[in-house]
């Protein structure tokens, strides 16, 4: 089962267990998204160690992040919005288009420092498993998934098909304009070059090649 129960969770699945387009399949235990943490019951954050999270990357604006907040793991803050950016912000955040994956390519050419910042903590990141979250773990933490996914070379319809596990915030609105979730994702993938973008956006052949270890079980 790729999907976590861990008490409190929200939408906690883990990375691991999908086929690659070479025969191999992703690394179980390496990596897991999930929304935010902070719901954790006492019994949450005993499975959260048990399974080996050592590391968790936090994707959230300064202000959706509480003011007190678990220690024991170390976390690293790593914001991936960009909201200081009001022009882009101004554009992606106001209409219905930010609760799907339509905004995916427009802030991944917008921001490349900041998503090639989280794939190279997630690279760097002590041995153990990595835990990367926003809120809900859908949109944030579904762009990086496809960044990592992508690179560890799964599929675009089983990257999709992961995607849609989350809740179907935006379906409605795509569902209006004649597309999908898993259109949109296709869509993203068909005019990306994951490896490329990344190497583009400063990410070492070194750290790429740690991380792609990283997510597979060869």
């Amino acid at each position: 089962m790729r999907q976590l129960d861990w008490e409190g969770g929200v939408n906690v699945r883990d990375l691991g267990g999908l086929p690659t387009r070479d025969g191999g399949e992703t690394a179980r235990g390496a990596v897991v998204r999930s929304g935010s943490p902070d719901g954790l019951s006492e019994r949450g954050w005993e499975a959260l160690s048990a399974y080996g999270i050592r590391t968790i990357l936090d994707l959230r604006n300064e202000d959706e992040r509480p003011a007190a907040r678990r220690t024991g793991v170390e976390t690293l803050h790593l914001p991936l919005d960009g909201v200081e950016d009001t022009d882009f912000w101004g554009r992606w955040a106001s209409g219905p288009e930010f609760g799907t994956p339509l905004y995916y390519l427009p802030h991944l050419r917008r921001f490349p420092d900041r998503n090639a910042r989280v794939i190279e903590a997630i690279a760097r990141a002590e041995p153990g498993g990595v835990l990367f979250h926003c809120v809900g773990g859908r949109d944030r933490t579904g762009q990086i998934t496809l960044l990592l996914l992508a690179l560890a070379g799964v599929e675009p319809e089983q990257i999709a098909a992961d995607y849609c596990l989350s809740p179907d915030e935006g379906d409605d609105f795509l569902a209006g304009r004649g597309s999908s979730s898993t259109e949109a994702i296709l869509s993203v993938l068909a005019e990306l070059d994951v490896e490329a973008y990344l190497r583009e956006a400063g990410v070492s052949a070194s750290d790429l090649a740690t991380l792609r270890a990283r997510l597979r079980r060869d």
